[in-house]
C-alpha cells in the first residue's frame, strides 16, 4: 500500500468467533477489508450433564484450546502486524469463574482455563416452562427463554446455590475470552450479549436490577455493560506474536457479527443457516422496540450497531436437525451391523433428495422446540408406503426447516418492510441445494448465495466501524 507515494506496511485486524461447534480466527486487511488468512477448529467441547438430556453443557477449556490453535495457526508475519482484536461468540450461554483464578497464562502465550464452571449453552433445556413462569416478568421487549443467561442463573440459585457461591464472575464464553486477553478482574459485556441474557432494557441500557434483586437473583454477578464498539481493554501480553497493548473490542454476539459482512443494503434481508437459522433485516434508525415482549410472537428485535435494531426470526431449527437425522441413521446402521461415516450419510441424503420433485411427506422438524412456542415438538404426517424412502425423508426435512422459518417471517412481512432481496449464507445452507430451492419457492424473492455468515470476519469488521460511544 502507498500513501503519498510512500509504501507502508499493511495493518491487520484479528477476528475471533467462539461458535457452538467450532472456533474460527480470521485476519482482515484494515484498509481493504479483505480476508487475508483464516483458520477454524472443531471444539468437540460437549460434555455430559448431570441433568441428562435437559442439560446442554460444554467444557470451556476445549473451546479456549481450539481458539489458541486457530490463532497460533495464522501466519506469524501477519500476527505481528495486528492492530486490534474483535471477538464474538455464541449468545445466551452462561459461564461462571473465580476472579484471579479463572485462568493461567503460559510463557508461550497459551491460556489455560482455571476455576470455571461448565458453559451452559443456549441449547440448554433445564428451565422448563413451569420454571420460567415462576420467574418475575422482565422489563424488556425480548422474551425470556431457557438457555438464556439470567434464566440459567435463576435456576442455579434455586437448585445449586453452593456451586453458584463458588464463583464471583459470570459472562458468555466470549466475555470470558476477552477478560483473559485483557487481564480483567471483572468481565464487561456488550449490549448485544446482555440483551441475549434476558432482564436487560436495551432502550435505557440497564439491567432490571430492581426486579432481579426482589426475586433473590445474584445481581452481583451481572457484568458491566458497554456499547458495541467500545474497547474492553488492551492485550495484556504478547500473544502468539500479536503485540502487547493492542486494543481488544468488547465481545459481540455471533448473530450480529455473522450478519455484518452480508447486510450491505437497507433492502436486503440475510438468511443464515448453520447450527440454527436466522432471517433478519435492519430496522430504520428511528425504530424503538416496545417496552415489553409480546407472547407468542416469532419476530424479535435485537440490538445491532449504531443503536439500531435487527428484526430477527431466530429459529432453533436449522442444520442441527439435519445433523440429528444423520446421527440417527448412523446409529441405525451400527445396530444393523454396519458402520457408515456421517459425511457419507449426509451426502447420500442430499443426493437422494435431489431426485424427489413431488414430495407429499410432511415433516415438522422442530425437535428442539422454538422460543415462541417452547412446547412444540416434531411430527411426521402423510406417511404412505410410497414415500418411506431416504430421498422423500431428506426432502421433507429440508422443506420443513425452511417452512418453519417462513412461518416465523413470511414473504408479506419482508415486502411490507421494503426487503427486495435475500442474502443466503451459512455453512448448512451454501452446501445444500435442497434448502436453497425451498427458500426460492417459498419467499419468491431474488436470492443471492454467498460465503458470508462468517462471524469471525464480522467480529473483525466491527473494529472498522466508526461509532459514537
Amino acid at each position: 500500500m502507498a500513501v503519498n507515494g510512500v509504501h507502508t506496511s499493511p495493518s491487520y485486524i484479528l477476528g475471533i468467533d467462539l461458535g457452538t461447534t467450532s472456533v474460527k480466527a480470521a485476519l482482515i486487511d484494515r484498509d481493504t477489508k479483505e480476508v487475508v488468512s483464516s483458520v477454524s477448529r472443531e471444539t468437540c467441547a460437549g460434555v455430559c450433564s448431570d441433568l441428562g438430556i435437559l442439560g446442554n453443557e460444554q467444557d470451556p477449556s476445549k473451546i479456549i484450546r481450539a481458539c489458541s490453535m486457530c490463532v497460533s495457526g495464522l501466519p506469524k508475519h501477519s500476527l505481528i502486524k495486528v492492530s486490534s482484536i474483535g471477538v464474538s461468540g455464541q449468545m445466551h450461554g452462561c459461564l461462571l469463574w473465580k476472579s484471579g483464578e479463572g485462568w493461567a497464562r503460559r510463557g508461550t502465550g497459551r491460556l489455560d482455563v482455571g476455576k470455571c464452571s461448565q458453559l451452559i449453552t443456549w441449547q440448554d433445556q433445564r428451565c422448563t416452562s413451569d420454571f420460567l413462569r415462576s420467574l418475575p416478568a422482565p422489563k424488556s421487549h425480548l422474551r425470556l427463554s431457557t438457555g438464556h443467561g439470567c434464566a440459567t442463573l435463576f435456576w442455579m440459585k434455586r437448585n445449586k446455590p453452593d456451586l453458584l457461591d463458588s464463583y464471583d464472575c459470570a459472562g458468555t464464553i466470549q466475555d470470558f475470552l476477552v477478560a483473559m486477553l485483557c487481564g480483567l478482574e471483572k468481565p464487561v459485556m456488550s449490549v448485544q450479549n446482555a440483551a441475549s441474557w434476558g432482564y436487560y432494557d436495551t432502550v435505557n441500557k440497564v439491567w432490571n436490577s430492581g426486579i432481579l434483586s426482589e426475586a433473590g437473583f445474584p445481581v452481583k454477578l451481572l457484568p458491566e455493560v458497554k456499547t458495541p464498539g467500545s474497547n474492553a481493554g488492551n492485550l495484556e501480553y504478547n500473544w502468539y506474536g500479536i503485540p502487547q497493548g493492542v486494543p481488544v473490542g468488547i465481545a459481540l454476539g455471533d448473530m450480529q457479527c455473522s450478519i455484518l459482512p452480508s447486510l450491505q443494503s437497507e433492502t436486503d434481508a440475510v438468511l443464515n443457516i448453520s447450527t440454527s437459522a436466522q432471517l433478519s433485516f435492519a430496522m430504520s434508525k428511528k425504530f424503538i422496540p416496545p417496552l415489553t415482549s409480546e407472547s407468542g410472537t416469532a419476530v424479535e428485535y435485537f440490538p445491532y450497531f449504531h443503536d439500531c435494531y435487527l428484526a430477527v426470526a431466530a429459529a432453533l431449527t436449522g442444520g442441527n436437525v439435519l445433523a440429528t437425522m444423520v446421527k440417527m441413521l448412523q446409529q441405525w446402521t451400527h445396530e444393523l451391523g454396519h458402520g457408515i461415516p456421517q459425511q457419507d450419510i449426509y451426502n447420500k441424503i442430499l443426493s437422494a433428495a435431489q431426485e424427489i420433485n413431488d414430495c407429499d411427506l410432511v415433516v415438522s422438524p422442530t425437535i428442539f422446540g422454538e422460543r415462541h412456542i417452547p412446547n412444540q415438538r416434531a411430527s411426521v404426517m402423510n406417511i404412505t408406503a410410497e414415500n418411506l424412502t431416504l430421498g422423500h425423508l431428506g426432502r421433507a426435512v429440508c422443506r420443513g426447516i425452511i417452512t418453519n422459518l417462513y412461518e416465523m417471517m413470511p414473504r408479506e412481512l419482508l415486502v411490507e418492510s421494503g426487503v427486495q432481496q435475500i442474502i443466503g449464507c451459512g455453512s448448512a445452507l451454501t452446501r445444500n441445494k435442497i434448502l436453497q430451492t425451498e427458500i426460492e419457492n417459498l419467499w419468491k424473492l431474488p436470492v443471492v448465495y454467498c460465503q458470508g455468515g462468517d462471524a469471525a470476519v464480522g467480529a473483525a469488521l466491527s473494529q472498522t466501524i466508526e461509532y459514537n460511544v
